[in-house]
């Protein structure tokens, strides 16, 4: 994706008629009260899930993602069941003209053509349109400007993480941030045109910007880049924190080491010397729990079977035994045998499990639940939400409302939610940094 290029006071998409919906202008006393948080590259939202979860007062003002399937499962666990009556004079051919004017992704990866969006239901194309103005979707990051957003409070950014991950090399993604790689990691670089845009228009910045992505961020290959990033938001006014931090040390199973940066703006000596000492004394990468204090795998893995639920899923989540897949069996960890867990944590949640390496197995010894498969099962698409810090009545949402798009498929298959779980953020990681968030608002005053 090319970023457009025009001037950054321009008149905004919003005006354009690409998406409605209106805002009002706050004063500083209301910001201490709402905080208003815009989401870019918003995925499922565990930035609203971690926010909601500590009990801030948050309004989430403006999201960005342009993959259908995150566009979708954001709306549906966020805002619940859709209401599509609005929609009922639409015809095929009238939402396709309208989500034609959108930069989406059925992928994360290359946009759709008109011809892609024309493959799909009418009724499919209702859901991704009420999904996109439920969520106030700006969609395409490169397509945003300063002057499209509302005023906020904290803005969110994890950026691809293809092009920085180890796996890349595999596909010779060496570029990493670097800013002339043109791969989807230096959509970081998005949010520095953006901030540039707010300087210009002589728009209130974000107080508190949070950027997550893989610790490879800070690699040999990326440091230079990454440190161009860091004082550029220096030379803006933004005092920097840089955590990388593994779930497990927030209570959650899971061996998941990502690096965070909470950057708070600070434009006077005396708040700069408030955040940085803030910072020395409540360092979250000083947090490590004991391994007995942190969650076991019984609160996460869904081995009763005789839910319905639990079996199908198992069912699902379980492939045909092939040689490639006896490698899986052989060479990867088992956290539970049958209906017993015997493992401590699950492995990184991958955007997709039936791989090697996965995030663990569940063996079959006394009770395989298929004829194809006597050996093992894979971690289920429930499994890997609940890993990732959402809960059993999101996914169950999600589930109800994952309607069929034509005979037997789904609007989100099973790989395709497993993927939206791997390319999310642990909830409760994030729920550590957000009370920082209310911390230093409340201390900054």
């Amino acid at each position: 994706m090319k970023a457009l290029v025009t001037s950054s006071c321009a008149s905004s998409s919003l005006e354009k008629g690409l998406i409605t919906w209106s805002w009002s202008r706050t004063t500083r006393k209301e910001k201490k009260k709402i905080l208003k948080l815009i989401e870019t590259f918003s995925g499922i939202g565990a930035q609203a899930q971690a926010m909601k979860n500590i009990h801030a007062d948050f309004q989430t003002v403006v999201t960005a993602d342009w993959e259908i399937g995150a566009i979708y499962a954001y709306d549906i666990i966020h805002n619940g069941k859709q209401d599509l009556s609005p929609y009922r004079h639409h015809t095929k051919e009238s939402l396709i003209k309208q989500l034609s004017r959108f930069t989406l992704s059925s992928d994360g990866k290359t946009p759709m053509t008109e011809k892609g969006l024309g493959a799909m239901t009418t009724v499919q194309l209702k859901r991704i349109l009420a999904a996109i103005n439920r969520t106030n979707n700006l969609v395409d990051i490169t397509k945003v400007h300063a002057t499209d957003l509302p005023d906020g409070d904290i803005l969110t950014y994890s950026f691809p993480c293809q092009d920085l991950s180890i796996a890349g090399n595999w596909y010779h993604n060496e570029g990493g941030i670097d800013r002339n790689a043109h791969n989807r990691s230096t959509l970081l670089w998005q949010i520095d045109r953006l901030l540039n845009e707010y300087e210009e228009c002589d728009k209130d910045m974000p107080r508190f910007l949070l950027m997550e992505n893989v610790s490879e961020i800070l690699s040999k290959k990326n440091i230079k880049n990454f440190h161009e990033w860091c004082s550029i938001l220096n030379s803006m006014g933004y005092e920097n924190q840089v955590y990388t931090l593994d779930a497990r040390n927030f209570g959650v199973p899971q061996t998941r080491v990502r690096t965070y940066m909470l950057s708070v703006l600070a434009d006077t000596p005396k708040r700069q010397t408030m955040v940085r000492d803030y910072f020395f004394g409540n360092n979250l990468e000083m947090v490590k729990l004991p391994d007995e204090a942190v969650r076991t795998l019984e609160n996460y893995l869904k081995l009763d079977y005789s839910n319905e639920d639990y079996y199908e899923e198992a069912v699902t989540s379980t492939p045909n035994f092939t040689e490639s897949r006896r490698k899986i069996y052989l060479n990867n960890d088992k956290l539970a045998i049958d209906d017993r867990i015997v493992g401590r944590f699950a492995k990184t949640i991958t955007t997709k499990q039936d791989r090697n390496p996965n995030s663990g197995i569940v063996a079959y010894e006394k009770n395989p639940l298929v004829s194809w498969n006597h050996h093992y099962r894979n971690l289920t698409p429930r499994e890997c939400f609940l890993l990732m810090g959402f809960d059993e009545e999101q996914f169950d949402a999600l589930k109800d409302n994952n309607f069929s798009v034509r005979s037997n498929k789904n609007m989100l298959s099973n790989a395709k939610m497993i993927k939206l779980a791997g390319n999310s953020i642990v909830v409760q990681v994030l729920e550590a940094i957000f009370n920082q968030v209310v911390e230093i608002d409340q201390m900054m005053g």
